[in-house]
């Protein structure tokens, strides 16, 4: 009997093609190969993502390493700020002492004029411009921060440190005391001397210093010593010290030596009294 074949519907039905498979069984049967396929290409996708991201992470790696240099990327920050302070201070001695041989040499030019008066004079003008080494008696006083371990609540953490107004107010109180000559962490003071603070440090003639701050002043000790025992500024100060640590300490120097100032000493800036 002859196979019976069947006819389409109206609108499009299922087709018969040859060897008798329908086309609603090779069609489910591409689409399911399809997917195959696509699962297949998958991985390789995945794979390539995962080279991508171990590659822009071993790229920032190598970039880290370089920029470190060897060094650690997140140091101790307290640390590198004394390092670099140190660092910065031996500089600028070095310097200085290049100028204190040029100052020198330029002393020996002068007084090889033969003009022995105008020596004399320079020499004088020297002495009182805080240019000359001078020795004697006196104070010393030294302020340092607060310990590190002191951290108390609803205190801000600039109360706990020195500031340039606590080291101007001793200065200040030891010239009203009387005092001949000053310096400030072995910097020899004088008229152009300026204190400034930077971050936790104080600058000095250009020259950054970490705590603790010394200052000497060569005077008759009771006066200078009592100026400072009279001052409004230094008792607020000592409240600090008494409730969370900062450090004060004032010494009788039966003989101090302090160096000439031996840095640039030029007026940039000046109007003569009474004028302007």
């Amino acid at each position: 009997m002859a196979p019976a074949h069947a006819s389409r519907p109206e609108g499009g039905g299922p087709d018969v093609s040859g060897g008798g498979s329908p086309a609603r069984w090779r069609r489910p049967l591409e689409r399911l190969q399809h997917r195959l396929h696509l699962d297949r290409g998958r991985p390789h996708r995945r794979s390539l993502l995962t080279i991508g991201v171990c590659f822009l992470a071993g790229l920032m790696i190598t970039v880290s390493a370089i920029n470190a240099r060897g060094t650690d990327l997140r140091p101790e920050r307290h640390t590198e700020l004394i390092d670099l302070v140190r660092s910065e201070a031996a500089r600028s001695q070095a310097l200085a002492e290049q100028v204190a041989a040029l100052r020198s040499e330029i002393d020996g030019l002068a007084a090889s004029t033969g003009d022995d008066a105008a020596v004399d004079d320079l020499a004088e003008l020297d002495r009182l411009a805080g240019l000359e080494p001078v020795a004697g008696p006196g104070v010393t006083v030294t302020l340092t921060d607060a310990p590190l371990s002191v951290d108390p609540p609803d205190v801000d953490g600039d109360l706990l440190v020195v500031h340039q107004q606590d080291i101007q107010a001793v200065v200040n109180v030891l010239w009203r005391g009387g005092a001949e000559a000053m310096t400030i962490q072995g910097q020899r003071v004088i008229s152009t001397t300026g204190i400034k603070c930077v971050g936790n440090t104080v600058v000095l003639h250009g020259v950054p210093y970490a705590p603790p701050y010394v200052i000497s002043a060569i005077g008759d000790p009771e006066a200078l010593e009592s100026a400072l025992d009279r001052s409004a500024y230094l008792d607020v100060y000592a409240d600090y010290v008494d409730a969370y640590g900062l450090g004060y300490e004032q010494q009788v120097e039966p003989e101090l030596r302090l160096p000439g100032f031996n840095g640039a000493s030029t007026l940039e800036w000046a109007t003569p009294a009474g004028v302007g």
